[in-house]
């Protein structure tokens, strides 16, 4: 079915954690074991310093570490991009010279947060961070967490740039995301893992997961039964993904979870996060390894 979908971002992507260690320094060495095997599980696609690799709270040359590092070990199996988010233009345009300069393949950006800018605003903003960098963009449209949507009209300003090209949708309305997407042209991705699903049936390029994490070799074989024109066997295999994906995503903190799941694996030695974020309970931990462990995964 989607084979002839532009896919500028690949078609499976993790937004991948940044592993740290326990006394809260940068993990390089976890997060390279942890892109290989997402690689080896397959992720045509990575992306670095997202909310999900807690990019409020890492700094420059940490970002330009963990990109770096990663583009090296990966090498051409994977499309390796990295978001330039901050609510601060020059800021942003500081992170995403750095990522080109470390060898990312593309950018996320993210409408500015907090601020609450007018859409002249929030299109002078992405606009400012495309033109610093010779890379293809996806912009990244989640108004829950940043305030501010991107509008209508305001992307379809923004898909007239040669360099921008696709779009992360986590505004959870698939209908609205369809006609933006036939309006555009620019390639869709779900945002939102439990819409996975619902966005590969409207013709969506792949999805940027959080549960892909645990679920990658899943998701490949999701979006390969969409390809192929086969929904009965997508809809029974997104479906076998629900109580992972409720077990991840369903407390609201991707990165908290997505963390404590991989050091239930051995993926990581710790699930060590930064403040503002805090880990996961006892109690959620145990009702995640017992889903994890019932789905065979641990």
């Amino acid at each position: 079915m989607n084979d002839v979908v532009s896919r500028p971002f690949g078609s499976v992507s993790v937004a991948m954690v940044t592993p740290f260690k326990e006394g809260g320094s940068l993990d390089v060495d976890s997060a390279v074991e942890l892109a290989n095997k997402l690689v080896s599980d397959g992720c045509d696609a990575l992306l670095l310093n997202g909310t999900t690799g807690e990019s409020p709270t890492t700094h420059q040359p940490e970002k330009d570490d963990l990109v770096r590092e990663v583009v090296n070990a990966v090498g051409d199996r994977a499309f390796v991009y990295a978001g330039a988010g901050s609510n601060d233009t020059a800021h942003a345009v500081r992170i995403a010279r750095g990522a080109q300069a470390q060898g990312a393949k593309g950018l996320l950006i993210v409408a500015p947060y907090y601020n609450r800018p007018s859409q002249e605003g929030v299109y002078q903003h992405i606009l400012a961070v495309t033109e610093a960098v010779d890379l293809p963009v996806m912009l990244y449209d989640i108004p829950g967490r940043t305030g501010v949507k991107i509008a209508p009209d305001t992307l379809a300003r923004l898909a007239e740039h040669p360099r921008i090209v696709a779009v992360k949708d986590a505004t959870g309305d698939v209908p609205a995301g369809f006609e933006k997407m036939t309006r555009t042209g620019l390639a869709y991705y779900s945002g939102d893992d439990a819409l996975n699903f619902a966005w590969l049936a409207h013709g969506a390029a792949g999805v940027v997961s959080v549960a892909g994490h645990v679920i990658a070799d899943r998701l490949r074989a999701l979006v390969d039964e969409v390809d192929a024109g086969d929904l009965p066997a997508a809809r029974v295999e997104f479906a076998s993904q629900q109580r992972v994906i409720r077990a991840i995503m369903g407390s609201g903190q991707g990165a908290v979870m997505a963390k404590e799941a991989l050091k239930l694996q051995g993926m990581l030695p710790t699930a060590k996060v930064r403040l503002p974020l805090v880990g996961a309970a006892a109690q959620e931990i145990d009702e995640l390894a017992t889903v994890l462990r019932e789905e065979g995964i641990l």
